[in-house]
This record gives structure tokens, C-alpha cells and sequence, in this order.
């Protein structure tokens, strides 16, 4: 992806989060050259990778499969004892995140509004594979049988509970949706099992100067 397509979707990313009346920390404004001025006193949130995440997963199609975020609080095991995570998405109409499950992470993602969010889930296989098998999972707190592979539609309010190895592809319908997630400590690293060989973070090509920082490129 080019750095210049990365500045303007995070632009429209701050315009949908205004108008949805989310409202950001300040320093997710700040550019490369504030950042260069900080000092340790926002180690936590260099090395604990909160700010903007745009990726295309390594497949250079964004707008359709692909997803921007805002980590707003994170733990780090090796560093503090922070046990949870919080994010934002900007989850754009008809733009899929491809399948995946955490080894470790567990997460509630909520439609937090603007629009229906889907998903289709899997167990994982032993081996790692897509299990046929009826998935289990905790909607708005209630124990809820979903068939494997079905598509499961979120209304704005509802949130659904993903526990570790339980595979799971999610889009928006009927515009941009809004999106929460509140988990343990978010290590994307690590802790990535895509059902396809995919990149987490984008190979950008540098074809404009970066407006912001993304969470990735801090340096520790």
C-alpha cells in the first residue's frame, strides 16, 4: 500500500470517528516529528503499540479486504501489569477481514453503531484447520449455537465473545460500521493464526511523506 492511500484513509478514519461522536486521545494526531520530540514518558504507548493500524494484510487490495484500527490501551507481559486491550474500528462496507483465531487472545467485539456488522466463525481443527462442527459463543452475554461458516449479523449494541481458536471473518452492510473490541493483551506479532499464509502488518511503499505514525513503526 502507498503511504499516500495509508494518509488518506486514516484522514477518513478521523472523519467517521468525529461524526460518530467517538472521540480519540490527542496524541493519535500527532506526526513523526512530534513523536521524534517525545520522550520516555510515552514509552507505554510505543511499546505497548497503541495508535493507528491500516492494513491490507499483505494482499494490496484494502478497500476490499483489509481494516484500519486504533489501539487506545494496551497491555505488555513483559513490561507491566496491564491484562486488557481496547480498540476502534473503521470496519468499510463490503471490506473483509480475512479468516483468523488467536492462540491466546480473548476478545468481545461490539457493533458500537452505523451499521450491521457480519461474521462467519469456525472452531479450529487439531491440526488447525476449519472444524464443520456447530461453534458456541456468548452473544450479549447469552450461550448461542451458530452453525459453522454461517453468516451471523450484529445488530448496533450487540457484541459477541471470540475465545481463542475460534476462527472468524467479519464485514460491514449498509454503510461503515463502528466497531469495539475489548480483550486480554493484544500481541499482533505473535499471536495471529490466518487460515490463508497472510502478512498482518502492509509493506508500504513510501511515495509521500507519513502524515502519522502507525502502532507498528514506533520504534522500541
Amino acid at each position: 500500500m502507498r503511504r499516500s492511500e495509508i494518509n488518506q484513509f486514516i484522514h477518513e478514519a478521523i472523519e467517521f470517528f468525529e461524526e460518530s461522536h467517538f472521540y480519540l486521545p490527542e496524541w493519535i494526531l500527532w506526526s513523526p516529528a512530534i513523536w521524534e520530540k517525545k520522550g520516555k514518558a510515552y514509552d507505554e504507548i510505543r511499546l505497548n503499540h497503541l495508535g493507528w493500524d491500516v492494513t491490507d494484510f499483505g494482499k494490496g487490495r484494502f478497500l476490499e479486504e483489509g481494516l484500519t484500527l486504533v489501539t487506545i490501551r494496551n497491555g505488555n507481559i513483559h513490561r507491566d501489569k496491564k491484562s486488557y486491550c481496547e480498540k476502534i474500528m473503521m470496519v468499510r462496507e463490503g471490506q473483509v477481514t480475512p479468516v483468523h483465531f488467536h492462540w491466546k487472545k480473548m476478545e468481545d467485539i461490539i457493533n458500537r453503531g452505523r451499521a450491521i456488522l457480519c461474521m462467519r466463525l469456525w472452531k479450529a481443527t487439531a491440526t488447525e484447520g476449519l472444524s464443520t462442527e456447530d461453534c458456541c459463543v456468548s452473544i450479549d452475554g447469552v450461550r448461542t449455537k451458530i452453525k459453522a461458516g454461517e453468516t451471523l449479523r450484529l445488530m448496533p449494541g450487540q457484541s459477541i465473545c471470540f475465545e481463542p481458536y475460534l476462527y472468524h471473518t467479519f464485514w460491514s452492510e449498509n454503510g461503515h460500521c463502528l466497531v469495539g473490541e475489548v480483550s486480554t493483551v493484544n500481541d499482533d506479532i505473535n499471536d495471529n493464526r490466518f487460515y490463508e499464509e497472510l502478512g498482518r502488518f502492509t509493506i508500504i511503499e513510501e511515495d509521500v511523506p507519513a502524515e502519522f505514525v502507525l502502532c507498528n513503526e514506533f520504534s522500541n
